[in-house]
């Protein structure tokens, strides 16, 4: 009898040892997923804004379009400008103002070479830009572009990317700390529960809520 009471004791506390370690190890292999996926997410964010950012530059508006956007960065260029003599050499910038002509040439360069620089993106890179890492291509990024009225009534172009938490955390594994997680951004800290830049209240420099 004793001994029979040592055994479901020894099961006992095996269970309870199963039990906390299952507490300790979920929350520190969530936080490890959330931090490895929130910077591949980010990634493409910076990504699509710098894109986003070069757009506007040539068309003063952004797109809420993909296709509009990764035809741009695929087909389209940017007028560039360069100096063309060094403005400290005396005797180079003296020619060029007997010759009439500017210190500035103009020059256009594809839009691929230039907006991600010093990193290159291949042509498969840019047509996946819309999808949401960690979710086999099946979800898009939240993309919306339009213009808002300011204070001083003018008119602005505005562009917003978001990607949700749920979409591209393991909800299966890790679905009770998704939940917590999302209802402490959204409660707690009256915050998007997920990554995104821009606003389409208003003009924020198309900042990013990682920043």
């Amino acid at each position: 009898m004793k001994k029979a009471i040592q055994f479901l004791l020894g099961l006992v506390i095996i269970g309870l040892i199963y039990v906390v370690a299952i507490l300790i190890h979920t929350p520190l292999s969530f936080e490890k997923q959330l931090k490895a996926r929130n910077a591949d997410v980010i990634v493409k964010l910076k990504d699509i804004r710098a894109a986003e950012r070069a757009y506007k530059s040539k068309y003063q508006c952004f797109t809420d379009n993909f296709d509009s956007l990764i035809y741009f960065i695929l087909n389209d260029s940017l007028e560039m400008e360069r100096k063309l003599v060094d403005e400290d050499d005396s005797v180079a910038m003296a020619q060029l103002k007997k010759s009439g002509k500017k210190n500035i040439e103009k020059y256009n360069l594809a839009v691929i070479d230039t907006i991600f620089n010093p990193r290159k993106l291949t042509k498969e890179q840019v047509n996946d830009l819309r999808f949401i890492p960690h979710t086999d291509g099946k979800e898009q990024f939240i993309l919306q572009a339009g213009k808002v009225m300011t204070g001083s009534n003018i008119e602005v172009p505005v562009v917003e990317c978001r990607a949700p938490y749920k979409l591209y955390l393991d909800t299966v594994e890790f679905r009770q700390n998704v939940i917590n997680l999302i209802d402490d951004r959204v409660n707690n800290f009256n915050e998007y529960a997920g990554l995104k830049f821009g606003s389409m209240e208003g003009s924020n420099n198309e900042a990013g809520n990682w920043e």
